[in-house]
């Protein structure tokens, strides 16, 4: 089957080879390097996808927020650590997926833990936020005393129970190579080597480190000895994995194709339906030019070889402008479809909510617009009715 055939507006396209084999890759790394796999599910979000990893058994997942953690409790997951800082309006949240699942929760400051001493009277597993250079959320790393400080609250509870130390290595990502990313994640490892030292002097001889970016995790042979590894982005990869070296083009896993609306060969651009509200608005800077995804053809199988100078120039909500060399621009016509390997993947599969793989299957996400899953080889009836409609009216193009 052609999986553009039926296309007729953005539409994730995803090959499911290769996203099977980056899970087995990660695994195996993690195996190798005696630590746990986490995986972080914030970037495919859908139940579907999240049994491939159920088949290299993997048991125990991140998320990023207590309604994704829901959405996958009710999918059979039992052992989940919301990788964002707990946020006290969610309290009656925590209670019912605590009393289901294995639920660890992420702090980096004493309110949220007097709250849930007093709120949630039952056990409950606290990793300390620590910032090790992403400069986002958690304690600095170099302010042993309130990292300290902050386990001995804990330890003080009778119900809440410290786990270790978390960071996100964000910095990574602003690498400009693979030997970049690999020297900014050992970097973060010593950070968080820093304080595990220091918490075990102060008597938290158990604190374990977990630790979660996908460059990092991608670029390092070594992990570091950490106990636990939380990447998500590996899954798919994108156009910024490719940009810092994290990933082969042979290993992205997800793109989108998008329909082109408008041509302009005299200034070298072409219009695609696809705008921020599909791709999102991040964006790589190389060489000066501002580029919001990079551009190549649909082919038998799934996608060429990016094309050298296609790129995403800019976008408006539904708007994406294209910028392609002549050549290239000779073998487009309106009507036709272009292929765009995002920025982002996890918020391009958020803004969309829905897949379709090469073998024209769809899979659905807990965001996807039905406001259901779309379970594994669901969407039948649509495509049902795609084809009745085929019928009487003969398809234009392909």
């Amino acid at each position: 089957m052609d999986p553009y055939y039926h296309i007729h507006r953005p539409t994730i396209i995803l090959n499911e080879e290769r996203a099977r084999q980056n899970i087995r890759c990660m695994a195996e790394k993690a195996a190798l390097n005696k630590v746990k796999f986490r995986p972080h599910f914030k970037t495919h979000q859908s139940a579907a996808i999240g049994e491939w990893f159920r088949d290299e058994g993997i048991q125990a997942i991140t998320v990023s927020s207590l309604e994704m953690a829901k959405y996958f409790a009710d999918h059979g997951w039992q052992d989940i650590t919301v990788a964002f800082p707990f946020n006290l309006r969610e309290i009656e949240e925590v209670w019912e997926l605590g009393s289901r699942c294995h639920l660890e929760l992420l702090v980096d400051s004493p309110d949220p833990v007097d709250f849930l001493d007093k709120r949630y009277p039952r056990e409950l597993d606290l990793w300390i936020e620590i910032d090790a250079g992403g400069r986002r959320t958690g304690i600095p790393s170099e302010d042993l005393a309130a990292a300290i400080h902050l386990a001995e609250k804990i330890a003080k509870s009778s119900h809440l129970i410290f786990k270790g130390i978390l960071s996100h290595f964000g910095q990574t990502y602003h690498a400009s190579s693979r030997e970049e990313a690999a020297r900014l994640y050992m970097e973060g490892i010593a950070r968080m080597r820093t304080v595990q030292t220091a918490l075990r002097k102060a008597g938290f001889r158990k604190t374990q480190i977990s630790v979660g970016d996908t460059p990092g995790c991608c670029a390092s042979d070594d992990l570091g000895g950490v106990h636990e590894i939380r990447p998500g982005n590996f899954i798919f990869f994108d156009a910024t994995q490719l940009n810092i070296g994290s990933c082969s083009e042979e290993e992205i896993a997800l793109a989108v194709a998008c329909p082109v609306v408008s041509k302009h060969p005299d200034r070298g651009e072409v219009i695609l339906y696809g705008g921020a509200v599909h791709l999102s608005k991040e964006f790589l800077l190389e060489n000066g030019v501002v580029s919001y995804g990079d551009i190549a053809f649909p082919v038998p199988g799934g996608w060429s070889e990016k094309i050298p100078g296609g790129f995403v120039r800019s976008l408006t909500q539904e708007h994406g402008v294209i910028h392609l060399p002549t050549e290239a621009m000779d073998q487009i016509n309106v009507g036709d479809l272009l292929i765009v390997l995002p920025v982002h993947s996890c918020l391009t599969v958020a803004a969309i909510g829905e897949y379709q793989t090469l073998e024209g299957e769809r899979i659905g996400t807990m965001v996807s617009r039905s406001g259901d899953e779309t379970e594994r080889h669901g969407g039948e009836g649509e495509q049902e009715q795609d084809d009745a409609k085929d019928a009487d009216h003969p398809a234009v193009f392909g």
